[in-house]
């Protein structure tokens, strides 16, 4: 181990805004970075945004300029609760900490990169279902569930930007097991978005919580588990300690880069990142940014389509 330190010289501010989408045709979410902003100006980041909110669905349109100006446009009755929470969304307001590096890889990372800011969507209702929709699945099948089952049970957004809402808890809840085979989501997966859709209330409750809290409160739910809990909660609460452990991925990248080794056990993960508690996720995030992922050597997992059983 070598002597920690913070970084100190680093003073540029990343913002993890793709970690607001899930895929590049999320129907709920688009981020665009570079693009043209409609109020006029130069080049811009753009988030448009569809969800439920406590007021009733809304949605967002944030463009912000290089000097970090916000310009937004809202629809729906939600509208106005997703613009006194922009800055979150947009990682300019949420207290993500300062990572003490503690890896001579990690702190190159950390230069390649810059400090790191999470989003939050204050949403976690909205982030449970496709965390749900991604256990034990590729990121490929997921995303494209996802989009599957707002496009076929979620409303259409407010709004002009054609964008639709996750599916409201009362209408996830009448689906049936014939019509989620349908989407490739099988038993297993499907119970547990219903049990989601049933305690709505209670999940989106948890906005009220820290991080960690939050996460242990969704644990309590049938079929959310650690691995669950800290997809959702990282992106709704910006928790940057909320580690998915249990993942395919992350374990390994971990192990390439901060071990030396090829692959690594959730267990060598948790060891090897005991000492950043409070930030481990963000940890991650640093890694997988400065393009330290762990190579491939097995083929890709098969893709098993379960709707054509």
């Amino acid at each position: 181990m070598h002597p920690a330190h913070t970084v100190a010289c680093i003073n540029r501010l990343t913002y993890d805004l793709m970690l607001l989408r899930n895929g590049a045709y999320d129907p709920t979410t688009r981020v665009r970075l570079g693009a043209t902003s409609l109020a006029g100006g130069g080049d811009v980041a753009r988030i448009e945004r569809a969800t439920l909110t406590p007021l009733g669905p809304g949605t967002i349109a944030i463009d912000v300029a290089d000097d970090g100006t916000h310009h937004l446009q809202v629809w729906g009755d939600g509208g106005p609760w997703l613009a006194d929470r922009h800055q979150r969304l947009s990682a300019r307001a949420t207290a993500t900490p300062r990572i003490t590096a503690q890896h001579p890889t990690l702190e190159r990372a950390m230069r390649h990169v810059g400090h790191l800011q999470l989003p939050a969507t204050d949403t976690p209702y909205h982030e449970v279902l496709p965390a749900i929709l991604g256990q034990r699945i590729t990121a490929a099948q997921a995303m494209s569930q996802w989009a599957a089952l707002c496009k076929q049970f979620g409303e259409v957004a407010p709004g002009p930007l054609g964008l639709r809402l996750p599916p409201a808890p009362t209408r996830l809840a009448r689906v049936t097991s014939w019509e989620f085979h349908r989407l490739g989501i099988e038993r297993q997966r499907a119970s547990t978005l219903l049990v989601a859709a049933r305690h709505a209330a209670f999940i989106d409750r948890t906005r009220d919580l820290d991080g960690a809290a939050a996460r242990t409160a969704l644990m309590a739910l049938p079929g959310i588990g650690i691995w669950t809990a800290a997809v959702a909660i990282g992106v709704s609460h910006g928790d940057p300690d909320a580690l998915p452990v249990g993942d395919f991925h992350v374990k390994n990248t971990v192990a390439h880069a901060l071990t030396g080794k090829a692959r690594g056990t959730d267990d060598d993960m948790l060891d090897t990142l005991a000492a950043y508690a409070g930030t481990r996720w963000l940890v991650v995030r640093v890694l997988e940014k400065a393009g330290l992922t762990a190579p491939r050597f097995a083929p890709r997992r098969r893709l098993l389509n379960i709707a054509r059983l």
